[in-house]
């Protein structure tokens, strides 16, 4: 094991919608992920859990061979997370957004620019 969580665009990242007792350790956390939201948990994507008050945040993924969880406990304030469809189980996160959300950044206030993006033709074309 890498001992390191990299947050990058390698993986998808899954907020879970429900608000999470944080005591759930491994085992329960992945039976929320295989039983409510019917993803494979050793696919590599991770999954973001937060409690009611959303206070704590945790992150869990599976990487070479074994689970890492991430844990995060917020002294002041709260995360802030995005809008849901309220029929949805979870929401597929960016890295950015992800980030935005650890950092403490308002997901409300951020706004992209339009960027160039370069086309690729096929050489056959």
């Amino acid at each position: 094991m890498s001992g390191l969580l990299l947050l990058g665009a390698h993986r998808s990242y899954h907020l879970y919608r429900k608000e999470t007792d944080m005591r759930k350790g491994f085992n329960q956390l992945c039976g929320i992920i295989t039983n409510e939201l019917g993803r494979q948990v050793l696919a590599g994507d991770a999954f973001i859990f937060i409690n009611k008050p959303r206070t704590h945040l945790k992150l869990l993924v599976y990487e070479q061979g074994g689970f890492t969880i991430f844990y995060c406990r917020l002294e002041q304030s709260a995360f802030e997370v995005p809008a849901f469809d309220l029929d949805a189980k979870s929401l597929e996160l960016t890295t950015d957004q992800l980030h935005f959300i650890l950092q403490g950044i308002s997901l409300q206030t951020i706004r992209y620019r339009k960027r160039y993006q370069r086309t690729v033709l096929n050489r056959g074309e």
